[in-house]
């Protein structure tokens, strides 16, 4: 199986995908790994406000909401 790297707010609603890395530094790292998406998670996008932005996933049991510049610093796994 080939893998396919996309970023978090490429994944359509309802698909699973795996956290493969983290593309960014500081506060805003602090605060995605406080969240629980660390290596390896799965997550899920489960809802989409009227403006698309921002989503809300799906990971470790949380229902949590991203905005689409926070989604893009996320690669992910299919």
């Amino acid at each position: 199986m080939i893998s396919q790297d996309k970023t978090l707010n490429e994944i359509p609603l309802n698909k699973k995908v795996y956290i493969k890395e983290l593309n960014c530094i500081g506060n805003i790292r602090r605060r995605l790994l406080d969240l629980g998406l660390v290596k390896g998670a799965c997550i899920t996008p489960v809802l989409d406000s009227p403006m698309h932005n921002p989503r809300a996933f799906f990971v470790r049991g949380t229902l949590i909401a991203l905005r689409n510049e926070d989604a893009n610093l996320i690669t992910v796994t299919l």
